[in-house]
């Protein structure tokens, strides 16, 4: 068992139920999955971008990412209904755990000028978003493989009924939220 799940049950369960009053452990909020997702406007132009994405998006997540398509057709980016435009992996249970210890714990300090994630991106439901500007902060990623920056969004989904709680649960695993 992973040191993020055994946390959530040892200590977050208990901290959440005595300051929410939860009379059950059910009605605790928890982690539902983290989505990440890269969407790359230049692959209408170039598909080896894409290729690019995918093996290193498999290579941070460990986990085979689904292309994602386009759901309409715009004249002026040159896009048609259909053709391949960004890739995304949903992460849930061990694994999804396995990469937020390793997102809070590596690559949010190796962020240049990291001073802390907005605890205003959330969605009114309790889930989180964030953006990350390049894949080089991850330890995977090797520089010199590297031939364009992308970037990337990660969105955390709990089972939090409002953004407190979804606050609260996410800076119980660690999150680095900005005072």
């Amino acid at each position: 068992m992973g040191f993020f799940r055994e946390k959530y049950q040892q200590e977050i369960v208990p901290a959440m139920r005595k300051k929410y009053g939860y009379g059950n452990v059910m009605e605790v909020p928890r982690l539902e999955k983290v989505v990440v997702n890269m969407g790359l406007g230049e692959a209408v132009q170039n598909a080896k971008i894409l290729e690019s994405a995918v093996l290193e998006m498999a290579a941070i997540t460990g986990r085979k990412p689904v292309i994602t398509k386009a759901r309409k057709s715009i004249a002026q980016f040159k896009l048609r209904e259909g053709m391949p435009i960004g890739c995304m992996v949903t992460l849930r249970r061990d694994v999804m755990f396995e990469f937020l210890e390793r997102l809070i714990t590596i690559v949010l300090p190796r962020v240049r000028d990291f001073k802390g994630i907005s605890g205003k991106a959330f969605d009114g439901r309790g889930n989180y978003s964030l953006g990350l500007r390049d894949q080089v902060v991850f330890p995977e990623i090797e520089l010199e493989n590297v031939d364009k920056i992308k970037g990337m969004n990660i969105a955390v989904v709990t089972t939090a009924k409002n953004d407190e709680e979804g606050r609260e649960l996410l800076s119980l695993f660690g999150f680095p939220f900005r005072k």
